[in-house]
C-alpha cells in the first residue's frame, strides 16, 4: 500500500496563498488518480481536486480559479497550490490514491490516505 505524506499547511491571514505537498512511496504516481481532500471539525471529508493520470484535473466547483493542483510524477509529489484562502478554507487536508476510482472527488473511491496537514485561515 502506498505510503502519503503531506506537508506544506499553516496559518494565514484571509487572501493569502499556500502551497501543500504530498509526497508518495511508491516506484511512480504514474498510473495513480491521485486527489485532495479536507476535512473541518463535525464536517464531512469532501474532495478539493483530483489529479488523473493524464487529462485535465477535477475541481470541487467552489474552488475553481483558487486551487490549482499539480502532480510530478519523476518526484513521486502532488501539490496543491491554495491563493485568495478564505476562513472557510480552514481545515485538515489529505492526499490520497488511488487506481480507477469510481468517484474521482469521492472519499470512498481512495484507499491510500496520508495523515493530513492543517490549514487555518483567519480573518
Amino acid at each position: 500500500q502506498v505510503q502519503l505524506v503531506e506537508s506544506g499547511g499553516g496559518s494565514v491571514q484571509a487572501g493569502g496563498s499556500l502551497r501543500l505537498s504530498c509526497t508518495a512511496s511508491i516506484g511512480t504516481l504514474s498510473p495513480l488518480t491521485m486527489a485532495w481532500f479536507r476535512q473541518a471539525p463535525g464536517k464531512e471529508r469532501e474532495g478539493v481536486a483530483c489529479s488523473p493520470p493524464s487529462g485535465r484535473a477535477t475541481y470541487l466547483d467552489s474552488l475553481k480559479g483558487r486551487f490549482t493542483i499539480s502532480r510530478d510524477n519523476a518526484k513521486n509529489t502532488l501539490y496543491l497550490q491554495m491563493s485568495g484562502l478564505k476562513p472557510e478554507d480552514t481545515a485538515m487536508y489529505y492526499c490520497a490514491a488511488a487506481v480507477n476510482p469510481r468517484f474521482v472527488l469521492g472519499a470512498t473511491s481512495y484507499a491510500g490516505w496520508g495523515q493530513g496537514t492543517q490549514v487555518t485561515v483567519s480573518s
